[in-house]
């Protein structure tokens, strides 16, 4: 078992990533020939806390592929932890491979030696291609995982108080547009209903809201249905976008502002669980386009923090009653995202931008240490 510091982008390779390695405190390569494991650690920033978020374990084309993906997630992760207001800085992990044919339990175990040798400045959790199970194993050589199974001391699966936090970004957004913290009377659309979308949809009918769903998954549609048989189907997302909706909630695959979907699009608001919701950001980016056309977007990264703040709950022995303070905690954090936007003139997600950039500045001359 090998880890070595990574700290140049690879010379000449037209896949480099288009983040500088310079950004990030640190970033390491780990290699254990005997269990298959290649894997990359990305600490961006540690000035309000250890590193958190989560392991992706995906079959990369290139090293420099899997590198470019955990400089940005890492990042993000900074930002999303920063606005969140919970005690940690951002980092990521990536394995490489296909987890279907390499992911097996010396593997994970090999991994968890590599987060432990960390000392704490890193602390992983779930991802595309991890699942709870895998972050048992994972815990067997590191004190740093989260997203456990309850009977291993974790919390489990993070949907609850992700889609919680998502109504909470939705009633300030509401708030925010229309004076009032309700959906009461407000037609609103999910794309996807899966983990977070179906929580969120019975978050939104208990409100009030008239719901409108769409998935490719037909089987999610019908149970979802025959809990609650008063919500609408839509054939597509293209339908969906077209409707006649107050609230947009894109909570499947990542993409789903496009220039042509903000173009088309009714809502008022778009407040959803997805991932990486903006096709294009920075300034004259999708986030400006919505602008642009009156539309309130509440930050993807912000929205959808309760799985985040789950996990770091889980370090301190999860309470599930002190973890929904925390996401409770949203409603505000999105109101003053919305309310520092309009006062600087600028989209949402660059006033997120500026928020989390502010707190993390203020943090760099805190001290933390690592646990032992």
């Amino acid at each position: 078992m090998t880890a070595s510091p990574m700290t140049t982008a690879p010379a000449g390779s037209p896949a480099a990533p288009t983040l500088s390695l310079a950004e990030h405190e640190q970033v390491v390569h780990c290699s254990d020939p005997k269990s298959g494991l290649r894997a990359i650690i990305a600490i961006h920033n540690t000035a309000l806390g250890p590193a958190l978020g989560g392991t992706r374990f995906y079959p990369y084309a290139s090293d420099d592929e899997a590198l470019a993906d955990v400089l940005r997630l890492s990042r993000g992760m900074s930002y999303k932890n920063a606005v969140a207001g919970i005690p940690h800085g951002g980092g990521k992990a990536v394995i490489i491979g296909d987890p279907a044919t390499l992911k097996t339990p010396e593997l994970l175990r090999a991994y968890g030696r590599f987060v432990e040798s960390l000392g704490g400045r890193y602390v992983t959790a779930c991802d595309v291609g991890t699942y709870v199970q895998d972050m048992d194993l994972v815990a067997q050589t590191t004190r740093f995982a989260t997203g456990r199974s309850p009977e291993n001391g974790g919390a489990g699966d993070s949907s609850v108080l992700t889609a919680f936090g998502v109504f909470q970004g939705m009633r300030a957004a509401a708030q925010h547009v229309w004076g009032e913290a309700t959906l009461r009377g407000r037609r609103v659309g999910i794309a996807g209903v899966g983990k977070v979308g179906r929580i969120l949809a019975g978050h939104l009918i208990e409100d009030g809201a008239q719901v409108v769903v769409t998935d490719v998954n037909t089987a999610a549609v019908t149970a979802l249905q025959a809990t609650h048989p008063s919500i609408e189907v839509l054939g597509d997302v293209a339908a969906l976008v077209r409707d006649d909706l107050d609230v947009y909630a894109p909570c499947a695959l990542g993409g789903a502002l496009d220039d042509d979907t903000v173009d088309v699009l009714k809502a008022r608001i778009v407040c959803g669980g997805a991932n990486n919701q903006l096709v294009s950001e920075g300034e004259g980016g999708t986030a400006d386009r919505l602008v642009s056309r009156g539309i309130t977007y509440c930050p993807d990264f912000l929205v959808n923090a309760g799985g985040v703040i789950q996990v770091s709950d889980e370090l301190l022995g999860f309470d599930f009653a002190r973890a929904k303070v925390g996401a409770t905690a949203i409603f505000e954090h999105t109101l003053e995202v919305l309310r520092t936007a309009d006062e600087r003139g600028e989209s949402p997600a660059a006033a997120a931008d500026h928020i989390a950039e502010k707190r993390m500045a203020a943090g760099s001359s805190t001290i933390w240490l690592p646990q032992h």
